[in-house]
């Protein structure tokens, strides 16, 4: 981090969003995820797949307003901590970066979309989903998934079909609350009761004493907003206390980690994702081939870091400038047909249609249940 630092404080020198190296042109592009922590496993899957689309078109040749260009991927861990994130994106501002990819989590891309709002810099977000995050009214920020109310709505009016007395879990963070709050508003609406709302955190390891109050409300399901490392705790210590509730959630556990950490006890669980299956995504499978053989097994948000990258550049190659005052407007009109599907962005930064997929856990692996579609918003 230290070595990290020096070097972007000396990048920081130069006002522009590139640099001069002889005749080609070094494009600056921040990456920012949890690359340490209990999360790292997801910071590190986005930027392999900001990284992968990196390495191709610097492979294929970039030209930018008539100069060879090339990609510099800057990238940087926050933790998954609010705090941190306002720090590495002020050390992204300072290093004059042309964009940022990131960051993974709603609580920090939140906090940090204000400093690049400030500085004029884009962001586009792989895998924040919280509402929040674009209806701050930052014309800079973007993200290429479904939005939490989308997800939300989905998730609530299945959990009301999986039963009437639903309980919910959330980690407090602006992720899993935004999700459980959007969770339970549509489970009401379809005629759900919450026998109960607990409240965790996104460091908790140990959730018997929730998991045993809730067990007294005898309920049919149990939400949890949150991620991989408290779903997976959670979910085998509802085993061990004898709950048969159905655990239901949404992306954050929605991995290949959480099948590892849970084990037996996955089975049966159900979680959604925004987006489609990998293998219905228009270039889903090309995208598995060429990412697992570089960098292993895809967690969950790789091919939209991937995208992230290719909307980002090619709002830049129809500007024919890397500034991003010049290529925000043609991102923010941008319709480009990339991994994961069809990108068009509304007023806010927001997809302007989304599809959501339901999966569940059956013989170790995650299988799609059913996608639905939802128009804009």
């Amino acid at each position: 981090m230290v070595a990290t630092g020096l070097a972007l404080t000396l990048a920081g020198c130069n006002k522009k969003p590139e640099t001069a190296a002889g005749d080609e042109l070094v494009i600056k592009i921040g990456s920012v995820s949890p690359l340490t922590g209990p999360q790292a496993h997801l910071g590190k899957d986005n930027e392999n797949g900001a990284r992968l689309a990196v390495e191709e078109l610097n492979a294929k040749g970039l030209s930018i307003a008539g100069k060879k260009a090339r990609i510099e991927l800057i990238a940087e861990d926050d933790a998954a901590d609010p705090k941190t994130a306002t720090i590495v994106a002020q050390r992204l501002i300072d290093a004059h970066v042309a964009g940022v990819i990131g960051h993974l989590n709603s609580g920090t891309s939140i906090p940090a979309s204000k400093l690049y709002s400030d500085a004029g810099i884009v962001q586009i977000s792989p895998s924040a989903t919280a509402v929040k995050y674009t209806a701050q009214g930052f014309k800079t920020a973007f993200r290429v998934m479904t939005n939490d109310e989308q997800q939300g709505r989905v998730l609530g009016q299945y959990a009301a079909k999986l039963g009437k007395r639903v309980a919910i879990i959330d980690d407090r963070t602006a992720y899993g609350q935004g999700l459980a709050d959007e969770v339970e508003k549509a489970a009401k609406a379809a005629g759900a009761e919450i026998v109960a709302r607990e409240y965790t955190s996104d460091k908790a390891t140990d959730f018997t004493a929730i998991l045993t109050a809730i067990k007294g409300k005898q309920p049919d399901v149990i939400f949890f907003g949150g991620m991989d490392p408290q779903a997976a705790p959670m979910v085998r210590q509802m085993k061990r206390l004898g709950i048969t509730a159905q655990f239901l959630g949404g992306d954050g556990m929605q991995t290949a980690e959480f099948l590892q950490l849970a084990g037996a006890d996955a089975e049966g669980v159900i979680a959604s994702s925004p987006g489609l299956p990998l293998s219905l995504m228009p270039g889903g499978k090309a995208f598995e081939e060429k990412f697992t053989a570089k960098y292993g097994k895809i967690q969950n948000y790789a091919p939209y870091a991937y995208d992230a990258v290719m909307v980002m550049v090619e709002a830049m190659r129809r500007a024919n400038s890397t500034d991003p005052k010049q290529y925000l407007a043609e991102l923010a009109k941008i319709n480009y047909d990339g991994v994961t599907g069809n990108i068009q962005f509304d007023q806010k930064g927001d997809l302007a249609s989304g599809v959501v997929t339901l999966y569940q856990v059956k013989g170790g692996k995650w299988e799609p249940l059913e996608t639905v579609r939802s128009g804009g918003k």
